[in-house]
Order: structure tokens, then sequence, then C-alpha cells
């Protein structure tokens, strides 16, 4: 069965989950302009993050991208993340389980 979700009408604040208790985890991140979230790893994990609006700072260990809406960066989640909204943001981040 196909399941088919609206990013727009899911719930939870920065983040939502796309497709509960389902792997791999996919989120919608929202960033208000200004807004970050804290450095943080998700090491078992290799991350795709793509940049549905808007324009955001990501910085991925030692290195910062600048992303703008249509961007797709792929990264280690073993490595420090903290992404900052230069302008308001939605993201659509997938964690895949690193084989």
């Amino acid at each position: 069965m196909t399941t088919v979700r609206t990013l727009s009408a899911l719930d939870g604040e920065p983040h939502a989950r796309v497709f509960p208790d389902a792997e791999p985890k996919t989120i919608r991140l929202t960033l208000a302009a200004d807004e970050a979230i804290p450095a943080h790893m998700h090491p078992d994990c290799e991350i795709v993050l793509y940049l549905v609006s808007g324009k955001l700072a990501l910085r991925v260990g030692d290195e910062t991208d600048t992303l703008e809406a249509g961007d797709v960066a792929r990264f280690d989640g073993g490595r420090e993340i903290s992404p900052r909204a230069i302008e308001a943001s939605t993201a659509l981040l997938v964690l895949a389980p690193r084989a």
C-alpha cells in the first residue's frame, strides 16, 4: 500500500515525522527566520536534506553551506549538524540507517 502525506498538513514544530514509526526516518523541519537547531549528531545515519522553501545555513562539522529552495544536501550524521534559517524555511530530511 502507498502512503501519501502533505507536508503542510503535518503537526509538530520545528520537527514533524512524515511517516511515524517507519524507516527511514523522514522529518519535515520548519524554522522561522534566524531560528536554529542546536548542534547535534545522528551517528548511525546518512542524511539527505531537501530544502523545500526558504534559505538555510547548514553547518556540518567545520563546514557551512548556504542552501536555497530546491537544493539537496547529503551528509554523514556522525558529524555535528546545525541548520540555521536565513529566512523562514521548510526542509524534508531523510535519516537512513547506515548499512
